[in-house]
């Protein structure tokens, strides 16, 4: 396989740059004579009086303008031996790189291949062609202008070479610290245009389930990441600007101020001294300028293409990390999400929604959260969740825990792309299939066209985009699930259908926040919240136990209870903890 790192790849290229630098010599030989030749003007024509001769000297270098221009339009012509062939090697490597990626995931259709054929392959081509350019100008230029230099007074070179070095020193020093902090600029960036994208998407969702504040801190931490990394480029740009002062400032200043020491001391004429002036201030300078500048941007960028074109590929990993994935669910002993003397208000000065509560949810276990509409429900799924931080106690989960509110959320893409939104390594499409099966949505997945159909959010109801994201739940590798209302635009049977497949997956604990009474017939705990204190027992010997449970179950209208299913034993020996949400019924 081809090599696309730069310097195995010039290796394999030694005949083109060699082309490249021979017609460079024309570029040289015009950087020497523009100094030289004017001191010769002025030191044996236009100061001795001889005129004709100092404009000989000039015409010569005027001469060189032309035959230098043929150089480096001989020289873009060799550069194509280098360019093209990388564009071409490159194309290569992101064709492969796209089939692979099409076998993996079984389908075509990667529009990122896109974007690194036509753009990222561009943009590495005109990069590296830039760099060739500007080093093979630098070193050509330098050259020119220290050979023309020696020739007019070596001593010339003692006051211009070491200020010249230290600044190739310090620039160099600096260039790959620069590249580190441009490339984690470039990261933070698209880490916080992620952050914010998904937001955007999600907004209903994080309105839902009260977690503005942690969504917030989120981006905060995002914006904050890239400010650090912002600043950090500055100041690192700053020591680029230092390189450029000494190596191209100092010498100009050494040589006016050295300037008389060297006419009466070292005998330099003063043709020599222009000429030198010369040499500094329209070669030295401005290619040393042109070197630094394009090394710290089109060097950037060509590192970071040739990175994600190259990862693409398979030999790399990626620019950008994905996030870890939930933790993966298996057999586990031990509570899976306990609370402790939690207590949580909306806002310093507002009454406490929950009030020290205890809760206690084992593994495998199945809790319906009851209670009057406002009375904290929501509150307590979104604390369990991790989207709520209680203002006194602690919530433990066992692993992340996943959430599914009310409003769920689809997007623009495949079924498979939806249902695999939580999932890592991304399991297989029987995995997935069984697991629509499972929630009661094969139906709704075979009527969109299956898992490879694209799908169109607004035309699906609220029933269904609570389907989708039911399935997607379920297959996600979290131990503990939060239904917030998940199910309250499916019918009855739909409803059973979907809680019961999440009771029986394995290795998970189901959490219900309940608006029918069939939700609490089918836990092996209820929770009842009422708004001063908080009981925990099974549906059966709630309603002698709190006066709110045998009210709400009155209330509610529900079909005679039927049987465990699959021989599932619904019953626990009840949480005599209680809990007191000290307020009446609010926000939840």
């Amino acid at each position: 396989m081809a090599d696309t790192r730069l310097p195995g790849y010039l290796r394999g290229r030694a005949g083109a740059l060699a082309v490249l630098a021979a017609w460079s010599v024309l570029e040289a030989g015009q950087t020497f004579l523009m100094g030289y030749a004017l001191a010769k003007a002025l030191d044996d024509g236009f100061l001795p009086g001889r005129p004709w001769t100092g404009l000989a000297w000039l015409a010569l270098t005027a001469a060189s303008v032309p035959v230098g221009a043929y150089g480096t339009a001989r020289v873009f012509r060799a550069l194509a031996g280098l360019v093209e062939p990388l564009r071409d090697l490159l194309v290569r490597r992101v064709v492969r790189g796209g089939l692979r990626a099409a076998v993996a995931r079984g389908r075509a259709g990667d529009s990122s291949v896109v974007s690194r054929l036509t753009h990222q392959v561009e943009i590495a081509r005109d990069a590296f062609g830039g760099l060739v350019l500007v080093l093979r100008s630098f070193v050509f230029t330098a050259a020119g202008a220290l050979a023309g230099l020696c020739a007019l007074a070596p001593v010339l070179l003692l006051i211009v070479v070491p200020p010249l070095a230290a600044g190739i020193g310090l620039f160099a020093a600096a260039l790959r610290p620069l590249a580190r902090r441009q490339h984690r600029c470039l990261a933070t960036d698209e880490a916080l245009a992620e952050e914010l994208g998904a937001l955007t998407g999600g907004l209903r969702d994080i309105t839902a389930c009260g977690a503005e504040d942690p969504t917030a801190d989120r981006a905060d931490r995002r914006i904050d990441a890239e400010l650090r990394a912002s600043r950090s480029l500055a100041r690192w740009s700053a020591v680029r600007a230092g390189a450029l002062a000494v190596g191209g400032q100092v010498p100009v200043v050494l040589l006016l101020v050295g300037g008389p020491w060297l006419l009466r001391t070292h005998r330099v004429t003063p043709g020599a001294l222009l000429g030198a002036l010369a040499y500094l201030t329209q070669s030295l300078q401005p290619a040393l300028q042109n070197l630094v500048h394009t090394l710290s941007a089109a060097g950037t960028r060509l590192g970071v293409v040739l990175a994600r074109i190259t990862a693409a590929d398979g030999d790399a990993p990626a620019a950008v990390a994905a996030p870890d994935p939930p933790p993966a669910t298996g057999p586990y002993e031990g509570p899976v999400l306990r609370l402790r003397g939690v207590t949580f208000a909306y806002g310093p000065a507002a009454e406490p929604v929950l009030h020290d509560l205890d809760l206690t949810v084992g593994a495998g276990e199945h809790l319906a959260v009851v209670g009057p509409s406002g009375i904290g429900k929501s509150t307590l799924a979104a604390l369990a969740a991790g989207l709520l931080r209680p203002d006194r106690g602690t919530v433990r989960t066992a692993g992340r825990p996943a959430l599914v509110p009310q409003e769920a959320y689809v997007f623009a893409a495949t079924v498979a792309e939806n249902l695999r939104y939580l999932c890592g390594s991304g399991p297989s499409d029987a995995t997935v299939l069984a697991a629509v099966r499972a929630v009661g949505a094969a139906q709704l997945v075979s009527r969109l066209g299956g898992l490879a159909a694209e799908v169109d959010p607004g035309a699906l109801s609220a029933g269904e985009r609570q389907l989708i994201a039911l399935a997607r739940t379920y297959l996600a590798p979290a131990r503990l699930v939060v239904l917030d209302e998940a199910t309250c635009h499916l019918d009855p049977a739909a409803e059973a259908v979907a809680e019961e497949a999440f009771a029986r997956r394995p290795g998970g604990t189901l959490v219900v926040v309940a608006h029918r009474i069939s939700s609490a017939r089918r836990a092996d705990r209820v929770l009842v919240l009422d708004g001063t204190r908080a009981v925990c027992g099974t549906h059966h010997d709630l309603p002698a136990r709190s006066p709110l449970y045998r009210d709400l179950v009155g209330g509610w209208s529900a079909p005679a209870p039927a049987p465990p299913p699959h021989g599932r034993v619904v019953s626990a020996p009840p949480d005599p903890r209680p809990a007191t949400p000290s307020r009446p019924p609010g926000r939840s």
